[in-house]
């Protein structure tokens, strides 16, 4: 069982942060102890540095997530932004979730079928894809 996690979920989750919800929380959990992968977007790259700059995260938020993808079995991975994740943008509509991050997220979800993890309202809304939270 693999999920996908948006930029707030991953953090949340490496940080053992108390804004997780135990559900979301509980389904990582499973998802590593099952062997599987909790995949991180990497338009969350993007999304931590800017909330860096903003001071609203941590400057260490961006090389923990790192570190945590790069240690030997771990169950972080990035899933990179190829062009059927792109084409996949266009079932993700606009009018619902109008933010390109959230959309570049939920378009990925959606393109590989996946669960995922997250506590935006807005691609919450969307009925393509089943969410974790």
């Amino acid at each position: 069982m693999d999920c996908l996690a948006d930029t707030h979920a991953s953090v949340w989750y490496l940080f053992a942060a108390s804004e997780l919800p135990a559900t979301a929380k509980n389904f990582m959990d499973a998802t590593a102890a099952s062997g599987g992968f909790i995949f991180v977007p990497t338009i969350s790259v993007i999304e931590i540095i800017y909330l860096t700059e903003k001071g609203k995260l941590l400057p260490q938020t961006l090389p923990r997530l790192v570190q945590a993808i790069n240690l030997p079995n771990s169950s972080f991975s990035f899933i990179e932004l190829d062009s059927d994740i792109a084409q996949t943008l266009s079932q993700i509509p606009r009018s619902t979730v109008p933010d390109m991050p959230d959309r570049i997220i939920a378009a990925t979800a959606l393109h590989l079928n996946l669960p995922l993890v997250t506590k935006d309202r807005k691609i919450q809304a969307l009925q393509s894809i089943q969410i974790v939270w």
